[in-house]
Formats: C-alpha cells, structure tokens, sequence
C-alpha cells in the first residue's frame, strides 16, 4: 500500500518532525553562542552559567512535566512545546541583557524538557500499537536535526552577522515542521481504560483520575543513570572533540572539525540500523554491547594520542553510544508515564549540563582527563544496563500487519 495512507509511516514522519525540531532548535542556539556573547558583553565564565540555565530547567521541569502529561496528554504538549521553543529563539535574540538572557535559557530548558518526554511518549506508542521498532530512527533525525541547524548557521552567518535575521528563518521552519507534526500525531496517548499502551506491561491504575507520582521504582533509578551518563557522552562529544583534537591531539585547524563531524556522523548511521539490531539482539544487549565499544574506543584513543587514533576513538564513541537513548526511552515507556518523564527529565538534564561539567574537569586539570570522564561515562551506561529489564527481542512484523483493518 501507499506510504501515505500507510498510519504507521504517517505517524512516523509526524514524530520524526518533533525529533527534527528538537535537534533544529537546540544546534541554532549553540551556533551562535559567540556571536551571543559578543552582543551581551559576557565573559567565559558567564557563558559557562548561562548554559548551565538551560540544563537546571531541564531539571527542575519534571514535576510540571508529569502533570502536565497527565493534563493534556503527549500530543497537545509537543505541539504546544515545539512552538514555545521555536518563539523562545526569537526572545533570546531580542535579550537586551545578562539576566533576561538567563531567563529565557531556563525556560528553553523546561520546555525541551517537555517536548522530550511528550515526543518519546508518542514514539513509543506508535511502536507499541504497530509492534515496530522506530526509536531509534526517531532519535537518527534528532542528530539530523542537528546538522541541519549547523549548516543554515554557516550559511546564515556568511550571509549576516545578524542573529535575529538568522533565528527569523529557524524560526520559519519550525512552524512549518510543527505544522507537519500536527498531521499525523497519535490522537490520544492513552486507551479507553486510561493506562499508556506503551506501558502493557505495567499494573493496570485503578483510578487513573486521581493517580499520584509516586516514588520511582530501582528499575527506574538505574534507566535514569543509563540515561544521564549517556547524554553526558553524547553532548560532551559533540561540544568538545573539536577543541580536543586542537589543543591536545595538535591536529591543523582544518581537520579539527572534523571530530564533530565523525561523531555525528556515526551516530545517524548507528541510529539508522539499530532498529534492526534492536529486533535481532534485543535492547539489552545493543545498549551493553555499544557503551562498551564506546568505552573502550575512546580510552584507547586517550591513551594512544594522536589525531587518527583520536578520530578513531570518536567515531567508536557514536557508534556504540547511538542506540542507549533510543533503547532507555523504550524501556522506561513500558513502565508508565511517570517513569518515562522522570527518565526523559534525567536525559535532558544530561544532554545540557554534560558540556559544561566536562568544561569544569578540564579548566581544573586537562582536556584529556575530561574526555577520559566522558569514556568512564560511557563505561557506566553499560553497568547501569546489567541492572534495567530488558525486553525480549521483537518478533518480525510481517508486511500485511501494515495494512488497516
């Protein structure tokens, strides 16, 4: 059948529009973090907490998330958050000051908090109603997302110095992205009796009405460890291997961006095909199996010094950390809404304190020993994953299951 009446696909791409903007949205600020602080007069240190303001909100949302969750369900809170975010780009550019700019960074972060949790919510259902693997394809346009963002930010400030001009167009795409997603949104997040379906396997709640948080499970608690060390991984990568291959592998200022583009390379690559592996494998072992690669790969690298074992080392570092996320969202959806905000929250927290934090173990000793704690957090993932519960590998869905009644 057609693709486009095909409600998995259309799904698929609706979400995948979410994943998108989050990507989208996140790179078109970090572009212009310089351009930022030369506008706002902020030292480096400054820079360091403003940054820091995106990941405390992150951190601080999960309760409102939660509730909100429960209030409007995942579609109308990504929708509502992916226009918050995509007008919180306008704001930042118009920040007259230090301390606006502050604000509008924290309610950047409580908002991609938001819009993590409601779209990881609609991903997991849309694979628990089709029985098909996505996530990891989902979380493949986030990182396209990214570089998509990075080269409208070259273009943009070849053409002009002018960050409102450049958030202007960002801005643009992603009203219309989010004018995709609305399309083909799963209506309702939940069934008739009130439960997640990507939660079956959780207890059925008696009074789903008035449901309470209550405290996380150890399951839980040990998702939302794989969870932070992951993102730590992930975003330190990605902020920090160009400086690394400068100022420590001594590479020429021509191949220095090239660490960026291994790991994110690899990782849209690993997240095309974890799918797959995650049907064969199961998540247990993909998530085990990758963070030790990534471990391993990037410690050797340190050790090894240079700029080929270093960009060999990077590209170990996407490869096995790609599928963590993909696989740790799935995990904690099927233990109900709660446990994937709360897990959804650690991630997000991670994704935007990580940088920094790896910044603060550098300034007080060297670069090399802060990509050594990025490996020693790829290293815990895999302990972490010892103690998650895991599902079986998925059984093949077989071409008709496509098909509508």
């Amino acid at each position: 059948m057609s693709r486009l009446h095909d409600p998995f696909r259309r799904g698929q791409l609706a979400i995948a529009a979410l994943f998108l903007s989050l990507g989208f949205q996140y790179a078109t600020w970090a572009a212009r973090i310089p351009a930022i602080k030369s506008d706002l007069g902020l030292s480096a240190a400054e820079v360091g907490v403003l940054l820091m303001a995106a990941g405390v909100g992150a951190a601080v949302s999960f309760p409102a998330v939660a509730w909100l969750m429960r209030r409007m369900g995942s579609r109308r809170l990504s929708l509502l958050s992916q226009l918050g975010l995509a007008l919180l780009l306008l704001a930042l550019a118009a920040a007259p000051n230090y301390p606006v700019a502050l604000l509008v960074m924290c309610a950047d972060g409580v908002l991609v908090g938001c819009l993590n949790v409601a779209m990881n919510a609609q991903g997991a259902a849309l694979e628990a109603r089709h029985e098909r693997n996505t996530m990891a394809r989902l979380h493949a346009v986030f990182s396209a997302g990214s570089l998509l963002a990075a080269l409208l930010a070259s273009g943009m400030t070849a053409a002009t110095g002018s960050v409102a001009a450049h958030f202007g167009v960002a801005v643009a795409l992603l009203v219309a992205l989010g004018a995709t997603a609305r399309t083909g949104l799963l209506d309702d997040a939940t069934t008739p009796d009130g439960t997640e379906p990507a939660a079956a396997e959780a207890p059925a709640d008696p009074e789903p009405a008035r449901r309470r948080w209550t405290l996380p499970s150890r399951p839980t608690l040990w998702m939302c460890c794989a969870m932070v060390f992951g993102t730590v991984a992930e975003g330190a990568m990605n902020d920090w291997s160009a400086l690394y291959l400068k100022d420590v592998a001594e590479a020429s200022a021509e191949l220095a961006p090239l660490g960026i583009a291994v790991v994110s390379g690899m990782m849209v690559v690993a997240r095309l095909f974890a799918d797959g592996w995650r049907s064969r494998f199961g998540d247990g072992r993909v998530v085990l199996l990758g963070s030790a690669v990534a471990a391993t790969g990037l410690a050797a690298a340190l050790v090894s010094g240079g700029v080929a074992p270093a960009l060999a080392g990077f590209a170990c570092m996407g490869l096995g950390i790609a599928a963590v996320t993909p696989c740790v969202y799935a995990a904690a959806a099927r233990q109900g809404s709660d446990a994937l905000t709360l897990v959804a929250a650690m991630g997000t927290t991670g994704l935007l304190a990580g940088p920094p934090l790896i910044g603060f173990i550098a300034g007080a000793s060297s670069l090399a020993w802060g990509m050594g704690a990025v490996a020693a957090s790829a290293g815990a993932v895999a302990l972490c994953g010892t103690r998650i519960r895991w599902t079986a590998p998925a059984a093949p869905v077989a071409r008709s299951e496509a098909t509508p009644a």
